[in-house]
């Protein structure tokens, strides 16, 4: 008989089953792998201030973030990376720390250092999901906690200050946003028809960003250029969780991505962040350099570490096969 568990998360709006992304990450990993859980939202109770989430309570023990949560999950024998050979584990790994690296502190200080977005978006959102006096404290300090982490990263001399950290932070979001186009090419999911931890983890980290009405959306618009991405989280929304991919009138994204034709991802490769045309020489390079930097990670891990497979799971939840085929020609990204 499986384990009862529980998931503390923040809950959902914007058309997403949760608006964190650490949380949708959790979420998404669960459907993809068929595992059971009982979610118990944070939304309006002293557990906004009190508790880490995403919190896997199992067994009596409970487990936080992420990566440790998916391994909790996979020994319980709910693996979405059931299928994966050796290396495409090692390339799950090492996408992995790249998102941390790359995305995560653009999406940061997109939703809670920005003071537009903060103060349209993301402080409203938690405050109205805090119950008083702590709907006065939380959004602050989760604020307070994104600008420290963004500044101990990437806050090395002479970086000093979130000034000089925001131009570099964004562009090599934008460089991990075209890298993650480019490995998804035409396929449904970043290893084939069926979903993995990998693909977890990018549509936490980009959903939220895509789904939310934000008044300086400079990453957002970069995100909505890459169709396949776009069409990746749409997918994943329809076929996995019961809620419209269209969202809330706060958080609707119109779709007018999915219009978009396979040159405007090129046309995004041939901008700098400030519009100014590159030469196409330079895109390549770029996109060479991280892809080399993430197949050398991928190497390395896939050496040190093939234990992904060696207990018997349960095979993970099937991706939409039938979909599989339009879907891939309906894709405007080029592989």
């Amino acid at each position: 008989m499986a384990a009862l568990m529980d998931l503390s998360c923040w809950g959902g709006d914007w058309g997403l089953p949760s608006v964190h992304p650490e949380s949708l990450i959790v979420l998404a990993y669960a459907k993809f792998s068929g595992a059971k859980l009982s979610i118990q939202p944070v939304d309006w109770t002293w557990r906004t201030l009190t508790e880490t989430v995403p919190a896997l309570h199992c067994e009596g023990s409970t487990v936080t973030e992420p990566a440790q949560i998916l391994n909790l999950l996979r020994k319980q024998q709910y693996n979405a990376d059931y299928n994966l050979s050796a290396k495409q584990g090692a390339d799950t790994m090492a996408y992995m720390a790249m998102l941390e690296e790359k995305l995560r502190p653009a999406l940061l200080h997109t939703f809670w250092v920005d003071t537009k977005n903060y103060t349209s978006v993301t402080k409203p959102w938690f405050s109205s999901r805090c119950p008083f006096p702590l709907n006065f404290f939380v959004p602050g300090w989760q604020a307070s906690t994104a600008l420290s982490l963004i500044l101990l990263t990437k806050g090395e001399s002479p970086l000093n200050s979130i000034a000089d950290v925001e131009a570099k932070i964004y562009n090599e979001a934008k460089e991990c946003l075209n890298l993650l186009s480019f490995r998804l090419g035409s396929s449904l999911f970043f290893f084939g028809n069926t979903p993995a931890s990998l693909d977890a983890f990018v549509f936490g980290y980009i959903a939220p960003l895509l789904k939310a009405t934000l008044p300086n959306g400079q990453l957002q618009q970069h995100l909505k250029q890459l169709t396949n991405l776009c069409q990746f989280c749409d997918t994943i929304l329809k076929t996995y969780f019961d809620v419209s991919t269209q969202g809330k009138a706060m958080g609707s994204a119109n779709g007018d991505h999915l219009l978009l034709g396979r040159h405007v991802f090129y046309s995004s490769l041939h901008l700098l962040p400030g519009g100014l045309p590159v030469r196409q020489d330079a895109v390549d390079t770029n996109l060479q350099k991280l892809t080399q930097l993430v197949n050398k990670e991928s190497n390395l891990i896939e050496k040190m570490d093939d234990n992904l497979r060696n207990s018997p799971q349960h095979r993970p939840c099937g991706g939409p096969s039938k979909q599989s085929s339009s879907l891939s020609e309906k894709n405007s990204t080029p592989a």
